[in-house]
């Protein structure tokens, strides 16, 4: 019994980071203020969206996406706000313009030149021919006979 309620609170912890004081009145403004912070990293905890995250700035980010949203800010005004006051890095899902586009790229990039390469490769090799093979001459013959005790 005590197992199962331990689960049962190590699965709902999340639901509990999103304290009772920060909830706005307005369900429809509530709403948005979820849509846009599922979009948003913890910059403490890394991959965990702020509002799952019970870390101190998760919960300063959440008041501060409710404040713009009550200010009458869009979801991409408060994310772009976000995004210029902390960085790119705030964005759970960051953007694939500009330089990131490179960063993108690189690894399809990668593989292709790779699987290049090793078809190159394969190829030269498939192609070359052996070296030919001499006989051995008398002597050689003699020596070998030798040493396998013949």
């Amino acid at each position: 019994m005590k197992r199962l309620i331990l689960t049962l609170a190590l699965i709902a912890s999340p639901v509990w980071a999103v304290q009772p004081d920060e909830i706005l009145s307005d369900p429809v403004l509530e709403a948005r203020a979820r849509e846009v912070s599922k979009d948003l990293r913890c910059l403490v905890c890394r991959n965990e969206n702020i509002d799952d995250s019970n870390a101190d700035l998760a919960r300063d980010l959440r008041l501060l996406v409710r404040e713009r949203i009550v200010a009458g800010d869009s979801n991409d005004e408060v994310k772009q706000y976000l995004v210029d006051r902390y960085g790119e890095y705030v964005l759970l899902k960051p953007l694939t313009g500009g330089v990131n586009g490179v960063l993108w790229a690189a690894g399809p990039a990668m593989l292709l030149l790779a699987l290049g390469i090793g078809g190159l490769y394969l190829r030269r090799r498939q192609k070359g021919t052996d070296a030919p093979v001499e006989a051995l001459s008398e002597d050689e013959q003699k020596r070998l006979k030798e040493i396998m005790g013949e």
